[in-house]
């Protein structure tokens, strides 16, 4: 007898290898983990020999550019397209409001492949893969390759352990598990650089990046018992220090990684009366219930959300949220 999982995979098999001219799409502001996955199904999709095209709502990280076709990545805001696609493959989007004005090529009636690891995920595609328990959503494409009995080659590994990598913060986190390490070491048979990407993605930083730390923390708060800590990011901020939107990644772990903070919150204004929230848990608090509170969602431990309002009246708001956790 078939398990849930075992089902799912054989359902997208079928949706990929039944139909044609495929729109692959992530969530906005894509992380390692969402351009690996769109570049990992491409690469499926290639073998197959099938047609597709590979969007986002903006640009990709300049620094995944190593990775297989990372070019062919649309930038929609840059390069819009001239049709709609009655297939879609959405990778790495807890909920269908994460894949932006991506939406606006869906045809009407489109069938969407729903390929995501996020507890949250409220299973809104035509066919659902979905592991709430898999680190990273290139955990579920490794297995899905290699259900579909196709031979892994290095371009593919290197985008599957990008993945891997960066949503373990590389292999730190507690979604490490076993089967997480078997499947790098498998990557890692195929000539995957582990030493090389880690630099690459965890350990360098662009001056303009460093500078925009140095002033987010300049600001850092803490609630007065000490386990809640914050730090906050204008336009204002970016502008001054030269930085670009993936040049906040990680930044909210600084307030998470002080002794004794519970969880960490990265608050960025997007406009006068938006502003996105990053939240990072030590464990005993679930980020993803606080996120859902105001419409986001994510993991026990990860979690984010967009809340319309001033910086000023939604991080009292949030913190209560956080404080009824704890």
């Amino acid at each position: 007898m078939q398990t849930t999982y075992e089902r799912e995979l054989s359902q997208s098999k079928e949706f990929l290898t039944r139909n044609d001219h495929f729109l692959i799409v992530s969530h906005v502001q894509p992380d390692g983990d969402a351009v690996s996955s769109t570049l990992a199904v491409g690469w499926l999709l290639s073998c197959l020999g099938k047609k597709f095209v590979m969007v986002n709502e903006g640009p990709i990280p300049k620094r995944m550019s190593y990775l297989w076709h990372a070019e062919e990545i649309l930038d929609l805001s840059v390069t819009p397209l001239d049709r709609k696609f009655d297939h879609v493959i959405c990778v790495d989007c807890a909920d269908f409001k994460r894949v932006g004005t991506t939406h606006e090529y869906f045809a009407e009636g489109a069938q969407l492949l729903n390929i995501d690891h996020h507890p949250t995920n409220d299973h809104y595609g035509s066919v659902n893969l979905v592991v709430p328990n898999a680190a990273a959503t290139a955990e579920i494409l490794f297995d899905l390759i290699n259900d579909m009995g196709l031979e892994l080659n290095e371009s593919v590994a290197t985008a599957l352990y990008t993945g891997l990598l960066t949503d373990t913060g590389g292999f730190r986190y507690s979604n490490t598990s076993p089967k997480v390490m078997a499947a790098a070491s498998k990557l890692l048979e195929y000539g995957v650089d582990g030493p090389g990407l880690s630099e690459l993605l965890l350990e360098q930083m662009t001056l303009p990046q460093l500078r925009l730390l140095t002033r987010a923390l300049n600001g850092l708060e803490l609630t007065e018992d000490g386990k809640i800590g914050w730090v906050s990011v204008t336009d204002e901020d970016l502008k001054a220090t030269g930085a670009v939107h993936e040049d906040m990644e990680g930044i909210v772990n600084y307030p998470r990684n002080i002794q004794g903070v519970e969880v960490g919150l990265l608050f960025k204004v997007i406009n006068e009366q938006a502003v996105k929230v990053s939240m990072r848990s030590a464990g005993k608090v679930d980020v993803a219930r606080v996120a859902q509170s105001f419409g986001g969602g994510g993991h026990v431990r990860a979690a984010g959300a967009r809340i319309e309002g001033t910086l000023g009246t939604i991080i009292p708001k949030v913190l209560e949220q956080v404080r009824q956790q704890l």
